[in-house]
């Protein structure tokens, strides 16, 4: 089966967010507290209102689709005043973890660009992933409001060469 990483259309939204609420499922099994992060999975049409207006934005967006079904997404917000660009999501679904698609999806809606995120400390998946790509700690440390946990902030401040 081959994977297709691409723009989203406009009437995927319902489809995206979808995808990023079973992600996140499989994601932050074990990081986030079921308590906290149970309601957000739960709001589906809050969800699919969020995609509709990011997916009308400014933001950069990518989804991996397989067999008609989407399996994964990045999104890249575009940085203020000459920031860095922000990379805001990357996911996909656990089917398709260690599979390289989490890179062509980065590769796809970043490049090698300089660029900020954010993500769970406790995921050292998702740490070693951004390593590998060039990001460093920035130094943020801190609570994360919605769902609670540590987050931590990097950057990537020149082109990645990273390893294929």
């Amino acid at each position: 089966m081959s994977v297709e990483v691409r723009v989203p259309r406009a009437d995927e939204a319902e489809a995206v967010a979808r995808c990023q609420l079973d992600c996140w499922r499989d994601a932050y099994a074990g990081l986030v507290d079921p308590a906290r992060l149970g309601p957000s999975l739960d709001d589906v049409a809050a969800n699919v209102e969020r995609w509709h207006a990011i997916l009308a934005g400014p933001a950069r967006v990518r989804v991996a689709v397989e067999d008609g079904r989407l399996v994964g997404f990045a999104t890249v917000r575009p940085g203020a005043d000459g920031a860095p660009d922000h990379l805001a999501a990357l996911y996909t679904r656990r089917a398709h973890w260690s599979t390289g698609l989490g890179q062509r999806l980065l590769d796809a809606v970043l490049g090698g660009a300089p660029a900020t995120l954010r993500v769970f400390r406790d995921n050292e998946r998702a740490v070693r992933f951004y390593a590998r790509n060039g990001f460093v700690p920035d130094g943020y440390e801190g609570e994360e409001p919605h769902w609670g946990g540590v987050e931590i902030g990097m950057v990537r401040t020149g082109r990645s060469a990273h390893p294929r």
